[in-house]
């Protein structure tokens, strides 16, 4: 068995967690025994929890500069970093070494933030990149993005996601669902971290503007007690909150669509969750999302509360095709974007750099 070490540094759980959560469990069958190596955040004692529930061993590393020596009987280490200053790993693990890269490239901000971001990305980040062996990105359109701008070759590892997880409910288990739930309109879902690019104000000026819907925002974040306080200043009952959850899969088969209006780059697991689940997806027009779901299998809008509200009132006005989007995704993710086919294609890429032909 090809021993793994994958490292990160993530304080909380957030979708790159979720990610070695879904897919390590499926590396032992392509001859990969995975081991994940966590730091000492109380953000991801619950990941490490889940870990082990899952028969994937799981160790708290004291300090960053105790990586080395920790990982080093291991056949290949593959490092994802939230913070720039984890990437100084790499000089340090021995050889072969991968970076697997979950980073938003993009934000779309206005008054030039999106170039200065591209600056800044250069000197944190992208410059310490070429000390990995190899480097793994989840879409084509961030593999294109880092050659163009940085000139870093990488790799496509196409990240999936459990489509026995995440599935249609039967009718019988949709009325029970929304009953438990209290969902009795027209529900969308949003689950997401609360942070700027996520982009909740705009879901909060759509709920105004379409006060016939009911909003549903899962998750918590930096700016969570901001958009908090302006939902009880927008006065708005269609919006509730309901934080952390570990029943993402049920919420997502007793709602009615998925709203993800996003401001960054990353085609994020959300809209493939929501895809698998049946749903139609409603999302922001920009290349990532474009290379995961097209309007055949949801709506591409512009993340502005008129568009939004607007594409919702279709949703609402035509159940067939609503119908028709969600099961088209479902097909698409079958089709292309199962954990299943992830797992696979990783497991190509450690077998290959750790007999050197990568």
């Amino acid at each position: 068995m090809l021993r793994a070490a994958f490292i990160t540094d993530a304080p909380r759980i957030a979708g790159s967690e979720i990610w070695l959560l879904e897919t390590l469990p499926k590396l032992s069958q392509y001859g990969i025994s995975p081991t994940v190596f966590l730091p000492p955040s109380p953000g991801v004692l619950r990941l490490k929890e889940l870990l082990e529930a899952k028969g994937i061993c799981a160790y708290t590393y004291p300090e960053r500069d105790a990586v080395p020596v920790l990982t080093r009987n291991h056949h290949v280490r593959i490092l994802q970093a939230w913070y720039p200053t984890t990437y100084l790993l790499l000089k340090r693990l021995p050889s072969p070494k991968v970076v697997f890269l979950h980073d938003q490239l993009e934000y779309h901000y206005p008054l030039g933030i999106r170039r200065l971001y591209q600056i800044v990305y250069a000197f944190t980040k992208a410059s310490k990149l070429k000390e990995a062996d190899a480097v793994l990105v989840g879409t084509h359109w961030a593999a294109h993005y880092l050659h163009h701008h940085f000139g870093l070759e990488t790799q496509v590892v196409p990240v999936g996601v459990d489509p026995d997880r995440f599935r249609p409910p039967s009718p019988e288990e949709r009325i029970v669902l929304r009953s438990l739930y209290q969902f009795s309109r027209f529900t969308l879902l949003t689950p997401a971290r609360f942070t700027l690019e996520k982009n909740h104000l705009t879901i909060l000026l759509t709920a105004r503007l379409t006060p016939d819907a009911d909003f549903i925002l899962v998750g918590e974040g930096s700016w969570s007690k901001g958009i908090h306080l302006l939902a009880r200043a927008l006065n708005l009952p269609n919006a509730r909150f309901l934080g952390r959850r570990e029943d993402i899969p049920e919420l997502y088969r007793a709602a009615d669509a998925v709203l993800f209006p996003t401001l960054a780059d990353n085609p994020g697991l959300v809209i493939l969750e929501g895809m698998a689940s049946g749903l139609p997806v409603i999302t922001s027009p920009f290349p990532p999302q474009r290379e995961v779901i097209s309007p055949k299998e949801g709506l591409l809008v512009p993340p502005h509360p008129k568009n939004l509200s607007q594409a919702i009132r279709w949703l609402m006005n035509n159940p067939q095709k609503a119908r028709e989007l969600g099961m088209n995704g479902r097909q698409r993710v079958l089709s292309e974007r199962t954990v299943g086919e992830g797992a696979l294609a990783l497991a190509n890429v450690l077998h290959g750099v750790s007999k050197g032909l990568l």
